[in-house]
């Protein structure tokens, strides 16, 4: 089915002769360099000459390089615009579609256009060792604040995880229950393959950790991640950003990335991000081989 819906696709090289290079960079983070890689072979596959910049830095380095020039686009996520606009507190960034439709529309006059997003939500969660999901009947937040209110929880997180309002402290309000301090191992950083990794082998006690939607390790380890019916977390979907003049020399961009980005629902990323993080492929290798498989020229 893959297979039929590319090809009709209009796939023919963008532009003739000599061309400006399109700079596609990422985040120094495993699923950057995934959509990264897909999105250069994306337009590799139409004909243009791309020049990588992967690994560029943290959030707030690389948007800095849009915003500038130096790059043409990269994989961000809708829910940063809370944070690059200083609205987390905006229940709009708590639904895809509104987050995606506020991002859209203050980068807009920026000259940055945000292009179709991917169906995933790569938020923070908390996910649950499996042995101590299946005995307490952990499958929700609800549950999980019960769980921690009668004390059988020691939880493995970011400091920024702990301290950020948009983070434990939104969890702990929308469902009624505080998290013990002492029942906090802090982490200074933001792996979460340490904390998934911890609350799966029970690790100097830990019973949950720290996750994010679309982890590789989910696909590998003993984990329940805790359901957020009260969506108290900000939407995190990742989509395209592009400068407004890259987009009107190459129009077609649009659409070759929507059709890819389309297919990346959770469970498609988590079980490509596994294939780096677990098995040790490399981004590019997981990146081409994907594409092959959805029928993508590349």
């Amino acid at each position: 089915m893959g297979l039929g819906l590319f090809a009709i696709a209009d796939v023919r090289p963008l532009t003739a002769g000599p061309q400006r290079p399109v700079v596609v960079a990422s985040k120094s983070d495993t699923e950057g360099a995934l959509i990264g890689n897909l999105i250069a072979l994306v337009f590799e596959g139409l004909g243009l000459t791309v020049v990588r910049k992967f690994g560029l830095g943290p959030t707030l380095i690389v948007r800095s390089a849009l915003l500038s020039g130096e790059i043409d686009l990269y994989p961000e996520y809708t829910g940063n615009g809370a944070f690059f606009s200083g609205t987390e507190t905006d229940p709009v960034w708590k639904t895809g579609e509104g987050g995606y439709a506020r991002i859209r529309d203050l980068d807009g006059e920026r000259g940055l256009v945000w292009l179709k997003p991917a169906p995933a939500n790569n938020t923070w969660l908390i996910a649950v060792r499996g042995s101590v999901a299946r005995e307490y009947g952990l499958v929700s937040m609800t549950d999980f604040a019960g769980a921690v209110r009668r004390g059988l929880i020691t939880l493995a997180a970011s400091t920024e995880f702990v301290e950020s309002p948009a983070a434990l402290p939104s969890f702990e309000a929308a469902y009624g229950f505080t998290m013990p301090r002492n029942r906090i191992i802090s982490l200074p950083g933001g792996d979460t393959a340490v904390t998934a990794r911890a609350a799966a082998e029970g690790i100097s006690g830990v019973d949950a950790g720290m996750v994010y939607g679309t982890d590789g390790a989910l696909a590998a380890l003993d984990l329940t991640v805790m359901t957020d019916p009260k969506a108290a977390q900000i939407v995190y979907e990742v989509a395209p950003v592009i400068r407004a003049d890259t987009l009107a020399r190459y129009p077609q961009i649009r659409e070759a990335l929507a059709r890819v980005f389309a297919r990346l629902d959770a469970d498609t990323l988590r079980r490509l991000n596994a294939r780096i993080t677990v098995e040790g492929e490399t981004a590019e290798a997981v990146a081409r081989a994907y594409l092959a498989e959805i029928g993508v020229p590349r």
